[in-house]
């Protein structure tokens, strides 16, 4: 819940960010001088760029979700068993233990969706965000494609 708190309040303050940026360019689009409106639309990119990447993620995050509470009502979700140090960090080999557990699931069912979520889950585990991303897009790609019998 404090994850989602903490997204919804960034989430505010960008797009009053967005607002603010966005009226200013507006501004030196009213001004009229060849400087200000190249400004101007300059100063309207950003905005768009941003609007852009707000929605994509917040797109994303709620597809993974929407992954997790399926997996979770199969019974389906991976069990925390990381060893932790005392200050309550992941211990690393016991991440990547792990991590070699869910490679080989998911190398033995390429196209299971569930095995590229406790895949990406591992990455996670292991601090290996970019990948874990990649393999959390995939497998919503494979959720959201259907399967036909052979």
């Amino acid at each position: 819940m404090r994850a989602k708190l903490s997204y919804a309040l960034t989430a505010a303050v960008l797009v009053v960010y967005f607002v603010l940026v966005g009226s200013r360019g507006v501004l030196l689009l009213q001004a009229g001088t060849p400087l200000t409106v190249t400004f101007g639309v300059a100063v309207l990119i950003l905005p768009v760029i941003g609007v852009w990447f707000l929605w994509k993620n917040t797109e994303f995050v709620r597809r993974a979700n929407a992954l997790a509470a399926e997996l979770d009502a199969e019974g389906g979700l991976p069990v925390d068993e990381l060893r932790r140090t005392p200050s309550g960090r992941v211990d690393r080999d016991s991440a990547d233990e792990v991590f070699a557990r869910r490679k080989a699931e998911t190398e033995d069912a390429p196209d299971d969706w569930r095995a590229w979520f406790r895949l990406a889950v591992a990455y996670h585990d292991a601090r290996d965000t970019p990948r874990a991303r990649k393999a959390m897009q995939h497998a919503i790609r494979l959720h959201r494609t259907p399967r036909h019998p052979a």
